[in-house]
């Protein structure tokens, strides 16, 4: 049985090249090469135009670190590119500490309707935490200045923040409380994840064939 979303009032605005471009943009996510390894992606049952995001940070200084972020399609996509925001505190140059809004500017500048796409955008925001982008961004594009001058000054402190960042990120309250401070002001997000009780969890292990935390030790 399906279900009728309602039309909220910014999707009316948004034209229907945008409509249409964001639907099709979204449907070739499944192309291998477009969505980044790492990443889930679905649209917010609010709108076509915002999109949620769980980033899993494989390697770097962020890694084994959790993120959320959301993507905001203007009503004139694609003439003018997404925000983004993200929803966990983590501490970037190029992400504020104040709205964990994120600087698209070093990799689109300017943005080209034409030939850049969200796919784009998703595999700038996984490039930006490994140290060859890290190393190039310039302190004019960082909102958050401090993790800028830390990282060319004090790298071993740059190091330690972005491996508490990492931690946090995969704390019980950061995962599982909708009312997590961190989330306050910014919106709910609909990639929601769930504290599985130790039966549950080896059901569900079994299910998928996986082996046991201690066979997969042994067998190491």
């Amino acid at each position: 049985m399906s279900r009728t979303r309602a039309v909220l009032p910014q999707e009316v605005a948004a034209t229907a090249i945008a409509r249409t471009t964001i639907s099709t943009e979204y449907a070739a996510l499944r192309h291998p090469d477009h969505c980044p390894s790492g990443f889930y992606v679905t649209p917010s049952p609010e709108s076509l135009l915002i999109w949620d995001v769980v980033f899993f940070v494989h390697q770097g200084y962020y890694s084994d670190s959790i993120l959320k972020f959301r993507l905001s399609f203007p009503h004139n996509y694609p003439e003018r590119p997404p925000t983004v925001q993200f929803l966990t505190d983590v501490f970037h140059p190029l992400i504020s500490q104040h709205d964990g809004a994120f600087n698209l500017a070093p990799r689109f500048r300017p943005w080209r309707p034409k030939d850049h796409h969200v796919f784009d955008v998703l595999h700038w925001i996984k490039a930006a935490f490994k140290k060859q982008a890290l190393d190039d961004i310039k302190e004019v594009d960082c909102l958050n200045k401090e993790a800028f001058r830390l990282y060319h000054d004090t790298t071993s402190s740059f190091a330690a923040l972005a491996t508490q960042s990492s931690m946090l990120s995969q704390s019980a309250s950061a995962l599982f409380d909708k009312d997590h401070p961190s989330m306050a002001g910014k919106g709910s997000h609909s990639i929601h994840f769930r504290e599985l009780k130790p039966d549950h969890l080896a059901a569900l292990r079994q299910q998928l064939g996986l082996k046991d935390w201690n066979e997969d030790t042994e067998a190491a």
